[in-house]
């Protein structure tokens, strides 16, 4: 029942690191951050791991060689919708349930993945979204919910009302889904927002005009689900690494 495959988002450039490094291919205690998110993946049982590329793609594939992952190029990069999209050729006619990660998320552990793919089972959702309650809320995309506390929907930042803003539960980009929907949802997904983009949150509300039920299911440490989006929060992983990290033998 808990089968699952992992797809890893890990095509950005990660411009803010101020490097002409490919983010994925950033280096933490020895070790590139996609190293982490593959590894946290197939330590939690991944079946298959499924890695969507762009920036320094070649170096990417080389570094990774021997690791068993499938490696998918996203190009162009039109957003993390049309990055998922990218891999539904190598997904195809799986039914079970594909976990989303980020190639940016060092700190997540395979137990976490775990106990979300367990919560998504046990709340027989479509959908189930990994969310956390940062102390800053700047930059993160809000979780919208009902009052039976369902999620209605996703609102990047960008796009959020005042009100929206004050939400202080966040999405982490890590996201538990029923595959064959995964797929037929994102067909629907239009570019009509202020980035211009396909947004892979976009996949919430469609979940919910169609009466399918989202769940979240809260990391209770923000730490763990910290994206690496800047220099300093490389430094800030790399004091909480030992500590955060199930270790696999």
């Amino acid at each position: 029942m808990n089968k699952f495959c992992a797809l890893i988002l890990a095509a950005g450039k990660g411009t803010r690191m101020k490097s002409d490094l490919a983010k994925a291919l950033h280096v933490l205690e020895g070790k590139s951050l996609l190293y982490y998110s593959i590894a946290a993946a197939q330590a939690a049982g991944a079946e298959k791991v499924v890695v969507i590329i762009g920036h320094e793609a070649e170096k990417v594939r080389e570094l990774f060689a021997d690791t068993g992952v499938i490696f998918v190029e996203q190009k162009p990069q039109l957003g993390t919708g049309h990055a998922v999209l990218q891999a539904k050729a190598a997904l195809a006619n799986y039914q079970g349930l594909t976990v989303i990660l980020c190639g940016d998320l060092p700190l997540l552990s395979s137990a976490t993945i775990e106990n979300l793919v367990a919560g998504h089972l046990s709340s027989k959702a479509q959908i189930t979204v990994l969310t956390t309650f940062p102390p800053l809320l700047e930059g993160y995309g809000r979780v919208v919910k009902d009052g039976s506390g369902n999620v209605m929907k996703i609102v990047e930042e960008r796009d959020a009302t005042e009100a929206e803003k004050q939400i202080g539960e966040i999405n982490t980009g890590i996201y538990c889904v029923h595959t064959p929907f995964l797929f037929k949802a994102l067909g629907k997904v239009t570019n009509d927002n202020n980035q211009k983009e396909y947004y892979l949150t976009d996949i919430v509300e469609i979940a919910g005009l169609e009466g399918l039920s989202v769940k979240a299911h809260i990391a209770p440490d923000y730490i763990e689900v910290m994206g690496i989006n800047t220099p300093e929060e490389l430094s800030i992983a790399s004091k909480h690494l030992p500590t955060n990290r199930k270790q696999s033998d």
